[in-house]
């Protein structure tokens, strides 16, 4: 089981290609089977590989299990995050997101400002351009999300430095916790802390406003929204707000520059994907429309099995911590309360007995198999701590490889891949150069 305290972290955390379990998983597969004990993050530990436990870790949510992730972790997102949030306090605070990502404000509200900040992004380029993916799709996803959270407009100094602030924070998050001056760690605290007092001077000045009983019209955010709420403290309402501009920019930018990857490595999806939006923009000529709908994004079918399948293979979320509150009895493995689990999604992803050549970018699998369990994908966490913006994540995804895909090809510029670290980076962030094949 490793060192004390240390055990063996350092092994399971060493990076990988996303795509590919690692060493230490595949060793200890190999030796002991999917469900196996060690000693990570400084506690007895029960990894999982197998997708049937994983479920019934993630389905037992409050019953046998619950939230529990490293106080290093905690601490830097946030106490009040919903990452950290446990019982009913986790249930209120998602249940704010989900009403604020209802299908009626996807559908009326969030499609077109995706639309619009896609094109933002998407028009400043050339024929010929190199370019990092990772910076190009930070950015959308980044501006998307400020402007529904918060009303921050792209360009503005707030919203520049919250930008580069988050860049500071995100390469720190999974980083050793050493807080010297100069850490990872250190510097992602301090970051935290920048955003946190943009997002707090924001709000001071939307509560005045609300107090004077300003016109809000415009101010339809989830700022706007969780300030109408009377339970949520403002400590809260900011730990909500941080957390749901990191995990809405940052998890949503990886998985398109993921799929901007696997269509540069596969020419024949890149067609039938490019086909499939010429026929949906040649439909929208025919009828007089410029702007994408609801009704648009419900035939990208081929679009959805290139989401599924670059979610299934470029693992943004490789596990999951969660621990006993009881002892747990599961076909004849007793697990003492108190111990902490490791459902590892990733294994399952590309575990072979579920998907056949599991690292081969292949989606036409999901065509074949379109009512796919949750057991045999689930990029997104399960039970009922699903991830909030799952639906939102799809949207943006859609929307962009929809714009992308009419305007431009693409060819991997230097050798790059996606590697987790456990989060997912591409060393060189991807570079691409453009060529435009919109006429």
């Amino acid at each position: 089981m490793g060192w004390p305290f240390i055990g063996e972290t350092f092994a399971y955390l060493k990076h990988h290609p996303s795509f590919s379990l690692g060493s230490y998983l595949q060793s200890h597969i190999h030796r002991y089977g999917k469900i196996f004990k060690s000693n990570l993050f400084g506690e007895p530990t029960i990894v999982s590989a197998d997708a049937g436990f994983n479920r019934f870790i993630l389905q037992n949510e409050g019953r046998f299990f619950e939230a529990s992730y490293p106080e290093s972790v905690v601490r830097i997102m946030g106490e009040w995050s919903m990452l950290a949030l446990t019982g009913e306090g986790h249930k209120e605070m998602r249940s704010i997101a989900l009403n604020f990502l209802s299908s009626d404000i996807l559908r009326n509200r969030l499609l077109p400002d995706i639309e619009q900040h896609a094109l933002l992004v998407i028009n400043t380029w050339k024929d010929g351009l190199y370019l990092s993916a990772t910076e190009e799709t930070k950015k959308f996803t980044f501006y998307m999300m400020a402007k529904n959270i918060m009303s921050m407009e792209p360009g503005k100094p707030e919203t520049e430095k919250i930008r580069r602030e988050y860049t500071t924070f995100m390469e720190g998050v999974v980083s050793m916790p050493l807080e010297f001056p100069g850490t990872p760690y250190s510097k992602a605290l301090k970051s935290r802390s920048e955003i946190c007092s943009v997002i707090g001077r924001m709000m001071d000045s939307r509560i005045k406003e609300m107090n004077r009983q300003e016109d809000m019209k415009g101010n339809n955010d989830m700022l706007s929204w969780c300030l109408t709420e009377p339970k949520l403290s403002k400590e809260q309402i900011l730990n909500l707000l941080f957390g749901f501009i990191f995990a809405g920019h940052e998890t949503s930018s990886i998985a398109l520059t993921v799929a901007i990857f696997y269509l540069g490595h596969c020419p024949k999806a890149f067609q039938e994907l490019r086909d499939e939006h010429l026929g949906i923009a040649r439909k929208k000529t025919e009828r007089g429309e410029t702007k994408l709908n609801w009704e648009d994004y419900k035939q990208m079918e081929f679009t959805e099995c290139v989401v599924k399948e670059t979610l299934r293979l470029g693992n943004v979320v490789k596990f999951l911590h969660r621990k006993a509150t009881q002892d747990v009895h599961y076909q004849g493995y007793d697990i003492p309360r108190g111990w902490k689990f490791l459902p590892v999604l990733s294994a399952v992803h590309l575990d072979g007995s579920i998907h056949k050549d599991p690292q081969e970018f292949n989606p036409w699998r999901w065509m074949q198999n379109k009512s796919a369990s949750a057991v045999e994908l689930m990029p997104y966490g399960g039970g009922n701590r699903l991830c909030a913006g799952a639906e939102l994540a799809k949207l943006e995804l859609a929307v962009f490889l929809h714009h992308l895909v009419l305007n431009y090809r693409w060819e991997l510029a230097k050798h790059d891949e996606p590697l987790a670290f456990p989060y997912v980076e591409f060393d060189k962030g991807l570079p691409i150069q453009v060529f435009n094949i919109s006429n």
